[in-house]
């Protein structure tokens, strides 16, 4: 119980972090790219700059495809269309980044379920050893009970001491997650569109309802 205890609030802790940071740099990106106004400024002066971040490394993953599937020696996996090839790169990105986020979410799952039967087998065997040692001594007496038997239920309130914290992280990091993924699959329709047709889709922020005139001049200076 203790060694789950210390990884519990180790990616807890850790998870915190991420996700502050992942949002700091993920605004930093967006408010910079939809300030640019064309896509070799955006190469130039955002993609070189920006640290590295989901919606960074989405729009790197498309530009790279977009490159490369105008070289005349496709293997198999740039076989397709410019279209479907610009999609399945996106997917991939979209994929890895989901990956990233969700490390650490299985060990909060599985701590928040074991732990507390943990705790119980710890209590039973605490149980077992007191009624063992009270056989022996040939004493039953409720003072003679109560202490080794109250010893032993403390392992239950152990055990759930130690399941609560991975539970309310886990489903508090899930939602924020899925949250972000949804603003990251936004960002991947806009860059979808961007880069094959020359007008976005969605927004993954409120500032990129404003930018319809922005993507537009991103185009054409690709152009």
């Amino acid at each position: 119980l203790l060694l789950m205890s210390i990884t519990t609030w180790y990616w807890i802790v850790l998870k915190v972090y991420q996700s502050w940071t992942l949002r700091r740099n993920s605004k930093a990106f967006l408010d910079a790219f939809w300030g640019c106004r064309n896509l070799k400024q955006v190469e130039e002066q955002v993609l070189k700059q920006v640290k590295p971040e989901p919606c960074a490394e989405l729009m790197i993953s498309g530009l790279q495809a977009a490159r490369h599937v105008q070289n005349p020696e496709q293997g198999l996996v740039e076989m397709g269309s410019r279209e479907e090839f610009v999609l399945r790169a996106l997917r991939r990105s979209v994929t890895r980044s989901t990956l990233r986020l969700e490390a650490g979410l299985t060990l909060l799952a599985s701590v928040g379920s074991a732990a507390p039967f943990v705790g119980l087998f710890g209590t039973v065997w605490g149980i077992y050893n007191a009624l063992l040692g009270i056989s022996v001594s040939g004493q039953s007496t409720l003072d003679k009970v109560a202490g080794p038997v109250g010893e032993a239920l403390i392992m239950t309130a152990f055990g759930l001491a130690v399941a609560l914290p991975a539970v309310l992280a886990y489903n508090a990091f899930v939602r924020v997650n899925r949250v972000y993924l949804a603003e990251l699959d936004g960002f991947a329709h806009d860059v979808f569109a961007l880069l094959t047709t020359g007008h976005a889709k969605a927004a993954v922020q409120p500032q990129a309802k404003k930018s319809r005139a922005a993507v537009t001049e991103l185009q054409a200076g690709e152009a």
